[in-house]
């Protein structure tokens, strides 16, 4: 299971009260710290279920789909 800030997969679709806020805090947060990582993908708070998808099958999971959600969070499920 792996829970998200609930996103869209374009910035567009994220430029409201809530999705600023992320990128705020991921600007801050999220992206500093990915790049102090071997890996380095800096995708932040605001990903999208598209590019974790893709992070996800490229980690060897064939399954991923979205679980539940909630105004502010996406659940997503993943399975080998």
């Amino acid at each position: 299971m792996i829970v998200e800030p609930a996103a869209g997969d374009r910035v567009e679709d994220n430029l409201n009260p809530i999705g600023r806020a992320y990128y705020g805090f991921s600007t801050l947060l999220c992206v500093p710290n990915s790049l102090s990582q071997e890996v380095g993908a800096a995708l932040g708070a605001q990903a999208g279920g598209a590019r974790l998808r893709e992070v996800v099958t490229s980690a060897g999971f064939s399954r991923f789909r979205r679980a539940a959600e909630t105004p502010f969070n996406h659940v997503y499920e993943a399975r080998r």
